[in-house]
């Protein structure tokens, strides 16, 4: 995997000749919590990673030290006191900007991209977007992985892993798409062994993972985002084509029994509405989508265009085309239908919207929040926070935190493996 050998209890040196301390013992399990306190902002100094592991300084100290002969984490030895402030100033913690990367790809009905992605969420490098249509999920994964193979010779990066964003539910264990209908791929491809395949193909010698676009979204606004903080969010989005959704429970992913909690796109919320291929009529799947808005205001889509993209310049002309204005009044209404029926059901204490979403959020924000008041038990009576999404890219680096999840669990482990 690229991570440095490492034996013994003695004095030992990085690549880069310095000094590492010895070999922590019964420190070790605490390596995988605080590079996780770190890697999400949650450990800025020392003294704040001492109390937030319940360790003495001396031991806080060891880790920290240990993390950073990883190439994983910096210290600041010499940080400046703050104005007014007493006493010693603690050293000062962060991600090493130099250190390895996760291969991160996403792909979508108008293509793919493909990131590098450190520790904090920080995309390192990333392609343009890149359009391919192809009913083979083996030909899009191959040229994804290919990809990443050019960013990764680019920068010289070791790479810890790689994980893949999918507009499909993902069905645990076996990592197959249920319904990658808006890619024109069989249903039930096995998506993650397929990636896995053209990961081991291209000679990398890392682990590979697979899930759903708009979970992975979630995990990465809930660690770096707009959902940091949250212990209940939900997350509500739509891009290219459909509508997901993605549930953290307890600080935790919630995916359910086999993976496919969560299928929100399937809420009717308007019972005269279009036919959704789900069988049923008026889901949230097509009555919200930018396919939905598109046609709402009277608008033919450019086959060859980003539909997403053409939704969102089209609603920024709302002031000024009653037609369009019209269209985002009807999409924020059944929208806020629909997040008042998942209120009800799951009681968040936040909710985010990506994607088209949070567009229309940023376009209709009071109206779209008194619909759920209106429409929801919970939210009249204390009402729920509704925030947009911050992250650029959040699936990207949420298929990122699947291929860093390993290194947080056992940092040492992941990378002395080979």
């Amino acid at each position: 995997m690229g991570g440095r050998a490492a034996s013994g209890t003695g004095s030992q040196t990085t690549g880069t000749g310095t000094a590492r301390p010895p070999r922590l013992e019964r420190g070790r399990s605490a390596l995988g919590p605080a590079l996780e306190l770190v890697h999400t902002g949650r450990a800025p100094t020392r003294a704040v990673l001492t109390a937030e592991l319940g360790v003495t300084r001396a031991t806080a100290g060891a880790v920290a030290a240990e993390l950073e002969a990883l190439g994983l984490i910096r210290i600041d030895a010499r940080p400046s006191a703050a104005a007014g402030s007493q006493g010693r100033p603690s050293h000062r913690l962060s991600v090493a900007e130099d250190g390895p990367v996760a291969l991160a790809a996403q792909v979508h009905s108008d293509g793919y991209r493909v990131a590098l992605v450190g520790l904090g969420g920080r995309v390192v490098a990333t392609t343009p977007g890149c359009a391919i249509i192809d009913p083979d999920p083996a030909d899009v994964l191959r040229a994804v992985v290919e990809a990443g193979v050019r960013l990764l010779e680019t920068s010289g990066r070791v790479c810890v892993g790689a994980g893949l964003a999918v507009p499909s539910a993902v069905a645990e264990p076996d990592g197959t798409a249920l319904n990658p209908l808006h890619l024109a791929w069989p249903v039930g491809s096995p998506v993650r062994e397929i990636f896995a395949d053209c990961v081991r193909e291209a000679g990398l010698d890392i682990p590979a993972f697979a899930a759903n676009d708009v979970n992975l979204g979630a995990l990465a606004e809930h660690r770096h985002g707009a959902g940091r903080g949250a212990r209940d969010l939900l997350c509500v989005a739509t891009g290219h084509r459909g509508v997901g959704g993605a549930l953290v429970l307890d600080g935790h992913l919630h995916t359910g029994s086999s993976g496919l909690a969560l299928e929100v796109g399937h809420l009717t919320v308007n019972p005269e509405g279009r036919p959704c291929h789900c069988g049923s009529r008026g889901c949230l799947d097509v009555e919200t989508d930018p396919l939905a808005f598109l046609t709402a205001a009277g608008r033919t889509p450019d086959a060859d265009g980003s539909l997403l993209h053409q939704a969102r310049e089209l609603l920024l002309t709302a002031k000024d085309d009653p037609a369009v204005r019209t269209a985002t009044e009807a999409l924020v209404d059944r929208l806020g239908l629909g997040l008042a029926g998942l209120v009800n059901l799951l009681n968040p204490d936040r909710i985010i919207l990506g994607g088209l979403h949070r567009a229309l959020l940023d376009a209709a924000p009071e109206r779209l929040r008194a619909v759920v008041a209106d429409r929801s038990l919970w939210g009249r009576s204390g009402g729920v926070p509704i925030l947009a999404c911050t992250l650029d890219h959040n699936s990207l680096v949420g298929a990122a935190e699947l291929a860093w999840q390993p290194v947080l669990d056992d940092p040492l482990g992941a990378l002395t493996a080979k």
